[in-house]
């Protein structure tokens, strides 16, 4: 399968009129969770509208790989106190395993002097190995509560299933 991230792609902020694009991309994608993250954290669908809304008033800033004019994938990006947040990273299941990911990852990780963390469900395997590739590294289980109650605003439940990685990596106190 060709790489559209190396050439042929742009990775931009979304633009508010793209909203409805990028619920379809994340829904699309996280069907992946489904049968694999505890069945009390899934729901259809996966992401609603106004919980989009909530997050982008909240200050998540949607960065998006558009090629030949369609939007392949998704990252979001927060501000949270001392660190930036990775938010909501999906693409397209008929675009994924072409670097896109990787590519908006790196695009953000550029944008950022600070700590960047990023929470994922535990038992999403997948996702916890891209992050590593890409220079994250999984929070020691002591601290990843006080992070997710940090910087993160989501039920105690979440937080039982949940990691947080992050880059530089943090260590141990």
């Amino acid at each position: 399968m060709k790489s559209v991230a190396g050439g042929g792609s742009d990775i931009r902020p979304c633009r508010d009129d793209e909203r409805a694009i990028i619920l379809s991309i994340i829904n699309a994608a996280a069907e992946a969770y489904c049968g694999v993250i505890p069945s009390d954290r899934w729901h259809e669908p996966y992401m609603p509208a106004d919980e989009l809304d909530r997050d982008v008033a909240a200050g998540v800033v949607f960065w998006g790989c558009e090629a030949e004019g369609d939007l392949l994938g998704v990252m979001g990006f927060q501000s949270v106190k001392d660190v930036d947040l990775i938010r909501h990273a999906y693409v397209r299941p008929d675009s994924q395993r072409r670097g896109i990911g990787g590519a908006l990852l790196e695009k953000l990780r550029r944008l950022s002097e600070r700590r960047i963390l990023v929470g994922t469900w535990a038992a999403a395997d997948w996702a916890i190995r891209f992050y590593e590739r890409h220079g994250f590294a999984l929070v020691p289980p002591a601290r990843k509560v006080t992070l997710l109650k940090t910087y993160w605003t989501v039920p105690d439940r979440q937080i039982e299933t949940s990691v947080v990685l992050a880059n530089p990596p943090l260590n141990e106190l």
